[in-house]
């Protein structure tokens, strides 16, 4: 039996989609489920030269064997859900709880007029806010009552615990990051409920005492693709020379070129986030974006000394070990130290 929880350490964009692909195409978990806020997190892959962008279904879909979920404390746009089930072939292996709240069109409208959602924050409009608002106020609709989701309805959290009764095990999909968090992040500059990895155990309905372990995932550098404080960031002309630039994918903020936000690795942060999510494994992403004499290495002594310096400093002041290493965009463009020591 084993329960594993994959939460973010940033503000979100730290590669957890390409994580939980890997991890279920190499585990092949029982089942595998969706947590977070809803369909304002999209998670991207490259998987056998094929990109997926997914809002609501968890990237373990590349699993064949894998039972998929989407917890009780996710919000559901069912058009977003009923697209990417069609996208990804899974009518038959992907279910949604009864009692997830439901993104109406009355939610994206509210969220993309008022002022303080559009202008201050920034917001990706996809109507969680305003959702997220009305669940708290017990006026939200639950997915038991929408007619097109009645095939994929069933109490998620009552599987997934039968799935560890029977000695199976289940992969956790947290979306945003640490750093979003309603109560631990950089408020207001955050998401509609917190981001934590004990907030997604509670999602999908699966105690603490039953999780066994919690992989937080950090890029080797910071991105922000929002408004608000980003330590150690780099101006436009750093993030160039450094070769970072990051298109701006989902929404152009108030940045020459739309080029992301780009900072260096916060370590006050990343002690705090290592901290209060409990974490025992670091997956680290896009080393060779930071060290390109690095790319698709898959053996951790090929790294160059440069990077192997950075990772274990990162362990030092982090006291977490790093056992998976991104070092491409690819799926399997990963170092695996989970069951080895370099």
């Amino acid at each position: 039996m084993s329960c594993t929880i994959v939460c973010g350490g940033w503000w979100g964009d730290e590669g957890k989609g390409k994580v939980v692909s890997y991890l279920s195409l190499v585990d092949k978990p029982s089942a595998a489920v969706r947590a977070g806020v809803g369909p304002n997190a999209e998670h991207g892959f490259i998987f056998n030269g094929k990109r997926y962008d997914l809002r609501q279904i968890t990237c373990a879909f590349v699993c064949e064997i894998t039972k998929l979920y989407i917890g009780a404390g996710v919000l559901v746009n069912p058009k977003v859900f009923l697209e990417e089930v069609k996208r990804t072939k899974t009518q038959g292996r992907v279910w949604i709880d009864r009692q997830c709240g439901i993104i109406e069109e009355k939610h994206i409208k509210s969220e993309h007029s008022a002022e303080y959602f559009t202008k201050k924050l920034k917001s990706m409009g996809m109507g969680c806010g305003p959702a997220n608002a009305d669940r708290a106020n017990r006026i939200l609709k639950i997915a038991e009552e929408v007619d097109e989701l009645k095939p994929f309805l069933t109490n998620a959290s009552d599987e997934l615990n039968d799935v560890l009764d029977q000695g199976g095990s289940v992969l956790i999909e947290g979306t945003q990051g640490f750093g979003l968090s309603l109560f631990h992040g950089t408020y207001p500059y955050v998401t509609s409920k917190d981001t934590t990895a004990s907030a997604l155990a509670a999602d999908v309905g699966i105690g603490p005492r039953r999780v066994t372990d919690i992989i937080i995932v950090f890029k080797s550098y910071v991105t922000r693709a929002s408004p608000g404080p980003l330590p150690y960031e780099y101006s436009l002309e750093e993030i160039k020379q450094l070769g970072l630039e990051e298109p701006e994918t989902a929404i152009v903020y108030e940045r020459p070129g739309g080029i992301r936000r780009v900072g260096r690795f916060n370590f006050e942060m990343a002690r705090r986030a290592v901290r209060i999510n409990s974490a025992t494994q670091i997956a680290l992403t896009c080393i060779d974006r930071l060290y390109p004499e690095c790319s698709g290495v898959k053996n951790y002594k090929e790294l160059s000394d440069r990077a192997k310096e950075f990772i274990k400093k990162i362990e030092a002041e982090l006291k977490v070990p790093i056992t998976l290493i991104s070092t491409g965009p690819t799926t399997n463009d990963m170092i695996d130290l989970r069951n080895s020591k370099p």
